[in-house]
């Protein structure tokens, strides 16, 4: 062998070595990790950074896991997500045409917590235009996830996403617990869309509870609509049925329920208008039709003028004429107050020239209906009838007016129905 060739063959070795080394520096999950969580962020306009140790495998299908995810805007100290484990599992493709064809095969997130505000202010920089959904053959699982809103949140969201595609079918698996205050809602639906895009039907099934520490309402329910994802969020033509149940006390209450309306979320309010609302109930709960409107950004506000169908026997007796109250009574509702429904309740009920106008605590008013023939025979409300006619016990009264004036119930003016 000559010199030449002899140096020749160790240029070429340390070619090979050189290069293997940097290919090994180059699938070094230290650097490798980082490295296109930083290229995903670049593409968002986004910081994605991994603190924890990251892993890959290329074997069969490409994998990649980071660990200790956080994700937010450039120089903003405001984290909009944060995640103990992001796993990505996606096809040679995607990797061979570097994006181009946005093929994913599986996406999975273990704990992660949003920041539905920080989540906002980066979707308002978006630029305008369609959304490239890329398509996951293999879907999405998220496990013990954690949303953040202002007054609200989501514990303990589980989501099971089977396959995404831009203009097939989307069907999810839902579960966690909603909460504001002292109230909370658990929930587990199945839900699947036409297509994940604005203008796409949305079909809804399974239960969700409204809790409170001193009553449940448990609900299986179904709804459908149309959702608008364009300024802001909306239900379309939404229509919501449910079998349902009132927990409180020692009474369970059964109720079958209907609404009607287009909901629309605007940041971290909730608005029901106009809203059409019927029920078919027993004991406590009132059989009814009505309409109105009803809004929750932290506390509650709602207006329902409609009809009762009759007076439930239940209720707190009204001094009403012979026969009326087994007659539908129009009425008006109101409250403005937190969401445990724990303010002050108005209504108004008329029957031809008889009038109630009243107000009340719902809690005070269970607790009474709670109690039976063992509690004070006058309900805890403060209001006024007035009737131009009225038989006691066979004796014929005129003009009549009576007040009821609990203490514990403040005096404030009757508010206004829709």
């Amino acid at each position: 062998m000559s010199q030449r060739r002899g140096i020749a063959l160790l240029v070429v070795a340390a070619s090979l070595l050189s290069g293997l080394l940097f290919l090994r520096w180059l699938l070094d999950p230290a650097y490798l990790v980082p490295k296109v969580l930083a290229m995903a962020g670049n593409a968002l306009g986004l910081e994605i950074t991994a603190s924890g140790t990251g892993d890959y495998r290329l074997r069969g299908t490409p994998q990649l896991t980071a660990r200790n995810l956080v994700v937010r805007e450039p120089g903003s100290a405001a984290i909009l997500l944060r995640a103990a484990r992001l796993q990505v599992s996606l096809p040679w493709s995607t990797l061979r045409f570097r994006g181009a064809e946005l093929s994913i095969h599986r996406v999975d997130l273990d704990a992660p917590s949003l920041d539905v505000a920080a989540l906002q202010r980066w979707l308002a920089k978006r630029p305008p235009g369609p959304t490239r959904i890329p398509a996951l053959t293999r879907g999405v699982g998220i496990t013990g996830g954690r949303v953040a809103g202002e007054g609200w949140g989501i514990d303990k969201l589980d989501i099971d996403v089977p396959a995404l595609a831009a203009n097939a079918p989307l069907r999810a698996h839902v579960r966690g617990q909603a909460r504001t205050g002292t109230t909370r809602f658990p929930l587990d639906v199945h839900a699947t869309l036409t297509s994940p895009a604005s203008g796409a039907g949305l079909g809804v099934v399974g239960i969700l509870a409204i809790e409170n520490p001193d009553w449940k309402f448990p609900s299986d329910f179904q709804l459908s609509a149309k959702l608008r994802t364009k300024q802001g969020l909306r239900l379309q033509n939404a229509v919501l049925a449910s079998r349902s149940r009132l927990s409180y006390g020692s009474n369970e209450f059964p109720v079958v329920l209907g609404i009607a309306t287009t909901l629309r979320i605007d940041g971290d309010a909730v608005h029901l208008a106009p809203l059409g609302l019927a029920t078919i109930g027993a004991g406590a709960m009132p059989t009814l039709t009505s309409g109105g409107d009803f809004s929750a950004d932290g506390a509650l506000r709602f207006a329902l003028t409609g009809e009762l169908a009759s007076w439930p026997n239940s209720w707190p007796a009204l001094p009403l004429p012979a026969g009326s109250a087994a007659s539908p009574l129009p009425f008006r509702i109101s409250y403005q107050g937190p969401a445990d429904l724990s303010g002050l309740v108005t209504l108004d009920i008329r029957y031809d020239r008889t009038e109630f106008e009243g107000r009340f605590r719902l809690p005070q008013v269970m607790d009474w209906i709670d109690a039976g023939a063992t509690g004070s025979p006058v309900p805890p409300l403060r209001g006024t009838v007035r009737t131009p006619l009225l038989e006691v016990s066979g004796a014929t009264l005129e003009g009549v007016e009576i007040d009821v004036d609990d203490a514990d119930v403040p005096d404030a003016p009757v508010m206004e129905g829709p």
